[in-house]
């Protein structure tokens, strides 16, 4: 498998941008735009927002966020996967990172939202097979067709609490 390189990112190279706009076009026409909860450019660079992107030597091969909820829920946003990556691993490692930053972040629970069309399917399959589950909507989420709701408990995976970075310590790069 091909190594990745995964690092903060400030969302602003040309790379990063083109396939935000990417995920968001291609989500566009799977729900009517309250059903369609993947945060934009603006949003993804929020106070609450940690954005990672992945990287395959120069080229960028993916990127995901972590969005604070509560001091012990945090939340999985915009995870993407560049069409030239597919079936090479790269959402399972940015999710696995992800998972490993809300542990070391001192979190007890992640949840994430995503499509119930096929659309999504896939992304369903590899949050199952990372251990999430079906979950009532969390945080500001309403019961919505369009979406399933999946949770993880990982507070006992977590070394111990004292992990947890401070509040106001800066969450992008």
């Amino acid at each position: 498998m091909t190594s990745f390189d995964i690092h903060l990112d400030d969302l602003g190279s040309s790379e990063v941008r083109a396939l935000l706009r990417e995920h968001l076009e291609s989500i566009a026409p799977t729900a009517p735009p309250e059903s369609r909860h993947a945060l934009d450019l603006n949003g993804l660079r929020g106070p609450d927002i940690t954005f990672w992107s992945a990287w395959d030597g120069p080229v960028l091969a993916g990127f995901g966020a972590l969005k604070h909820l509560t001091e012990s829920h945090a939340e999985v946003k915009s995870m993407r996967t560049a069409t030239l990556h597919r079936r090479q691993g790269v959402a399972s490692r940015i999710l696995q990172h992800l998972i490993q930053e809300a542990i070391a972040r001192g979190y007890s629970r992640l949840s994430l939202e995503t499509g119930s069309m096929e659309f999504f399917a896939a992304a369903r399959r590899l949050y199952e097979a990372n251990g999430f589950q079906p979950c009532a909507p969390f945080g500001n989420y309403k019961p919505d067709p369009n979406s399933v709701f999946m949770t993880k408990e990982i507070g006992e995976l977590a070394p111990n609490s004292s992990s947890r970075r401070a509040r106001d310590e800066p969450r992008n790069a």
